[in-house]
């Protein structure tokens, strides 16, 4: 089959060989001036924002959506694979196979002659044979944890590993008490704050004080502190929403508007 075959290809099973000729005619000389500009660099950007409209799919519930943002996310590692094998790095095929031999040796319980078979101890496996592998043994134990991850997810992340030694809270009643200890601190540094004045050093590291013991409460009551932020994300939209209806029915725009109309408003919408 030609190239130009392979991209007008319907078979099911050469889907994937297709939407790599496609990235590769993309690439090439004669091709698109844009796909040919970009670089690993470059596509970071696009790669997080595919990331997470999928993650919005998901939470959705939205599988028509869902299958059309995977296709998205899909794209950038076929785009990065096509640029890393024109620089002679690595390609599509040598993803798959680390992936699959990856695969093989994290699950010996599966193609081993490993005997675990509940999911604490396969999960304490996985990191045991992660750390071997990647020659963590000898590192620190949160060597490497939430590497590149937005804050939220790594504090939440460098908080379940720690707990997997036993250095976590024993019930949620001491977190409660650390947040209320926090908030007096960051209440502490706000009242030397001058008002105007950028925030001082000492007044962010108090509120990033903050911010992780919220998170660590979260990832006590097994709730994903990502989920529970962007549930609020959506609400604020909901009701800031209905604050521009109000104010559209009463011929006011959201400049013009006071704060105490505003303020009624969003408690209407509540």
């Amino acid at each position: 089959m030609t190239d130009d075959e392979m991209i007008h290809c319907s078979e099911p099973h050469l889907q994937i060989t297709r939407l790599r000729a496609i990235m590769h005619r993309l690439r090439a000389p004669g091709g698109c001036s844009w796909d040919a500009e970009q670089s690993h660099h470059s596509l970071v950007s696009n790669l997080i924002e595919e990331t997470y409209e999928t993650v919005a799919a998901i939470r959705a519930n939205d599988p028509l959506n869902l299958q059309e943002e995977l296709g998205d996310l899909l794209l950038q590692v076929v785009f990065h694979a096509e640029i890393a094998q024109e620089d002679e790095k690595f390609n599509l095929d040598d993803i798959a196979r680390g992936i699959s031999e990856k695969l093989i040796r994290r699950h010996p319980h599966i193609y081993g002659d490993s005997e675990i078979k509940d999911t604490a101890g396969v999960l304490t496996q996985w990191e045991d044979i992660k750390r071997a592998e990647k020659g963590h043994v000898e590192k620190p134990y949160l060597h490497g944890i939430g590497k590149g991850l937005p804050a939220l997810l790594k504090a939440a992340k460098l908080q379940k590993k720690a707990s997997k030694i036993g250095f976590d809270w024993p019930d949620t009643k001491g977190i409660v008490e650390k947040i209320d200890e926090e908030l007096a601190e960051v209440r502490e540094e706000l009242d030397k704050h001058e008002k105007g004045k950028n925030a001082t050093p000492e007044l962010e590291a108090e509120i990033g004080d903050l911010l992780f013991i919220v998170t660590n409460l979260a990832r006590k009551l097994n709730i994903d502190p990502e989920v529970a932020l962007e549930g609020t994300n959506q609400k604020f939209l909901h009701r800031f929403a209905k604050i521009e209806e109000g104010l559209k029915a009463q011929n006011t725009t959201l400049e013009e508007a006071s704060l105490a109309e505003m303020d009624r408003l969003w408690n209407a919408a509540k």
